[in-house]
């Protein structure tokens, strides 16, 4: 697929420096928007809008909604206010906001200008939901039929309004605003008797969300039923919307993107990587480096208390790296699995007695496997190969002890934080790695360094 991709990308070059423009179009118009904007990410900027003026409408609407905010701006400054105003009417409510939300305010203001005054008016209307709300990620653009029409009645209406809609295969029926049931297009097609009423054959039983839902919780409503659309309510419960399957996707996928950056102690981003800055880089990582730093300090002020057992048994030192490693290691393990599992609704704070208590069994298997092996690996290389004779066999139990108990603690801390986190109402990514491996190298220094003073001296 991709060596496809790259023989396509340089035939269409190829083309372009003939300035082939015919055999261009011929070529462009059998692509998928999506694949004609990947195309345009490769292409020399000053020859972007040349290429975006042999694509029709349709195809236009399409590419440029799949592409970068960078060249979007690119574009919209080059157009003339007809072609804006033909791009503009091409794309759908949700895509504009998107649009609206990723410009600038003078390219914001002469999008708004061109646009027709009903969907200068929805767009307000959707931007003036929270940020994460299902509000903000709707459409306005859905099929709405009414329960006393017929079958036939329904399909007139459908085909007369279905090209300005987003998905036609979900009908939304609909009386006074208010929904009172749903019926597919497949319902429609198999049914005998044309003159059937459509609150005879409607599926009364609908799944709906509000406007204020969390639009994170929407997608994995949407991801379990399955379904191509979910209505959207407001605090009237009237319907005013929907949120589509590929707009759930684009949560997911942002969302996932953000617990993966705070996972990692960066602060989320809304830019790619390659349209981010030193200095962009630089203020999303510094905060959280900062803090951990500082945060490290505990582990300082555990081995200055130390000082005087450490020099008095040097070895130990050597032995400080693997614990603390193991420990943060083994937390990671824990808060990935756990946050992973509150992601997707798989548990919650009641479940945190079974949770620690699985966590503790885990910890008991990994913590008698890896001290075993830790207790070998010191006798047999440690001290019989590299011929160490500070190593005897207590101090290996000491640090196999250690590494059991830091692992351990390690496992309940792991899944303990993250599940704290979500019942306080924040983001469980921020336990993460970072700050729970913070948090165990100290404890597992404190562990170490106790077992240390009570057995060795």
């Amino acid at each position: 697929m991709a060596e496809h991709s790259i023989t396509v990308e340089s035939t269409l070059q190829t083309l372009l420096e003939a300035k082939k423009y015919s055999t261009l179009k011929d070529i462009l118009v059998t692509m998928n928007g999506a694949d004609v904007a990947a195309i345009f990410e490769e292409t020399q900027e000053t020859k972007i809008p040349l290429l975006f003026r042999l694509l029709p409408k349709e195809l236009a609407a399409e590419t440029f909604v799949e592409m970068n905010p960078d060249l979007q701006e690119l574009l919209i400054k080059g157009f003339s206010d007809n072609e804006l105003r033909e791009v503009v009417d091409e794309l759908y409510v949700d895509d504009a906001v998107d649009l609206v939300e990723e410009m600038p305010a003078n390219v914001v203001k002469r999008i708004l200008a061109q646009a027709d005054p009903q969907m200068r008016r929805e767009i307000n209307e959707i931007l003036r939901y929270p940020e994460n709300s299902a509000g903000s990620i709707m459409t306005t653009e859905y099929i709405s039929l009414r329960p006393n029409m017929t079958v036939d009645e329904a399909f007139a209406r459908i085909r007369r309004t279905a090209v300005d809609k987003e998905t036609i295969y979900t009908c939304y029926v609909t009386e006074n605003r208010k929904l009172v049931g749903v019926c597919t297009m497949k319902d429609l097609l198999l049914v005998k008797d044309n003159e059937t009423r459509i609150q005879d054959m409607m599926d009364r039983n609908v799944i709906s969300v509000h406007t204020s839902d969390d639009r994170e919780e929407i997608a994995l409503l949407l991801s379990k039923y399955n379904f191509l659309a979910l209505p959207v309510l407001d605090s009237d419960d009237r319907m005013v919307g929907i949120v589509t399957f590929d707009d759930a996707m684009d949560v997911i996928e942002e969302e996932a993107t953000e617990d993966i950056e705070k996972m990692a102690a960066i602060l989320p981003s809304d830019k790619e990587y390659l349209r981010s800055n030193a200095v962009d880089l630089y203020k999303k990582r510094i905060p959280w480096l900062l803090l951990l730093m500082i945060s490290a300090t505990f582990t300082g002020i555990i081995i200055t208390k130390f000082e005087n057992a450490l020099a008095a048994q040097v070895i130990l030192t050597s032995f400080i790296p693997m614990l603390m490693d193991t420990g943060g290691n083994s937390g990671s393990q824990a808060s990935v699995t756990v946050i992973r599992a509150l992601s997707l609704g798989e548990l919650e704070f009641k479940d945190l007695a079974s949770v620690v208590w699985k966590e503790i069994q885990t910890a008991v298997l990994c913590g008698v496997t890896l001290a075993t092996a830790c207790f070998l690996k010191i006798i047999l290389v440690d001290r019989m190969l590299l011929g160490n004779t500070d190593v005897t066999v207590l101090v290996a139990f000491v640090v196999c002890a250690a590494m059991a108990l830091t692992i351990l603690v390690a496992k309940v801390i792991g899944c303990t934080l993250p599940m704290v986190a979500n019942r306080l109402g924040f983001d469980p990514a921020v336990m993460s790695s970072p700050f729970i491996t913070t948090i165990v190298d100290a404890l597992s220094l404190l562990v170490y360094f106790t077992l240390a003073t009570a057995l060795l001296f």
